[in-house]
């Protein structure tokens, strides 16, 4: 493993949500018409859905 994927294991595991928050940032950056929700089992975020809504306009 390299030293970057062992940092980025030891923060997740300090802050179990800290994954959930870099994948949501990813999700918001996408999203351009759709809505996103969190599943979250005692004070932790254990799933993220997100829904993408794709628009055509009636020429």
């Amino acid at each position: 493993m390299s030293e970057n994927t062992d940092a980025a294991s030891k923060q997740a595991a300090a802050n179990p949500n800290e994954q959930a928050l870099s994948e949501l940032a990813s999700a918001l950056g996408g999203l351009k018409y759709g809505h996103v929700a969190l599943t979250v089992h005692e004070g932790r975020v254990v799933q993220l859905d997100v829904t993408e809504k794709k628009r055509f306009t009636g020429n």
